[in-house]
């Protein structure tokens, strides 16, 4: 799934703030099934922690958007 990944990291559907200054890039994968990266932004780089699928949002939809506004 690396170009699933790729993808999903440079053209996200949103991103949310994590708990410890990581950030969550979400994009929806299939109907209903969100493929979440977790990953952290230093200087002019960064580097995906983990990366995950799920169908369930709800501790992300309680998460802050940092992106789009």
């Amino acid at each position: 799934m690396r170009l699933d990944v790729m993808e999903s990291v440079s053209n996200p559907s949103r991103i949310l703030e994590g708990k410890n200054g990581e950030l969550l890039a979400v994009k929806e994968f299939a109907a209903g099934k969100y493929l979440v990266l977790v990953y952290k932004e230093i200087e002019d780089d960064g580097f995906i922690i983990t990366a995950f699928m799920t169908s369930k949002t709800g501790s992300l939809d309680r998460r802050n958007q940092v992106w789009p506004r």
